[in-house]
């Protein structure tokens, strides 16, 4: 009997450890967003993070089976059209395993502005992702400065200040 109660806290205690280092993974403000490079879902040109270095760049994770993404995209959209493209960019990075799910999405529900594909999950596992939507919000040098975990309309004042205060540093 003792043996196996200390077998279980063995086991309780690896599994914190795996816990504590998989959130030690997660990016989060102050650290510098890893560069990538990945396939347009409308096809043709590779999307980069380093083609948009000298903007704010808000980086948004998103899968067409997510419900909070739904509510997400028009709002981001929205936030695009306040800011000038030449000081601001939205990239959004789908993680569909199957790409025409996510086109189908678009479809129904198009953005302007572009939309990789990353079905390998490669991308999130960089950048720690632990839930769906998440949004990294990115200074002119590459560094993340706010991420944002979820989505709910509420939320859209706090991204536009933060994205107003980075556009506002040159």
């Amino acid at each position: 009997m003792h043996r196996r109660s200390r077998g279980a806290r063995l086991g309780a205690v690896a599994l914190l450890a795996c816990l504590c280092a998989s959130s030690a993974l997660a990016l989060d403000d102050g650290d510098r967003a890893p560069s990538f490079t990945v396939p347009n879902l409308a096809g043709g040109d590779h999307l980069s993070l380093d083609a948009y270095r000298g903007k704010v760049v808000y980086l948004d994770f998103w899968a067409s089976w997510c419900t909070p993404c739904l509510a997400s995209l028009p709002a981001i959209e929205d936030l695009r059209r306040e800011f000038p493209a030449e000081e601001f960019q939205v990239l959004a990075i789908n993680v569909d395993s199957n790409p025409k799910k996510a086109r189908k999405f678009l479809g129904k529900h198009p953005v302007g502005y572009p939309s990789a594909t990353d079905p390998r999950g490669r991308l999130p596992e960089s950048f720690g992702l632990e839930t769906m939507p998440t949004s990294y919000l990115i200074d002119r040098k590459g560094v993340i400065r706010y991420v944002h975990p979820g989505f709910q309309k509420q939320d859209v004042s706090e991204i536009r200040s933060r994205i107003e205060r980075l556009v506002e540093q040159k």
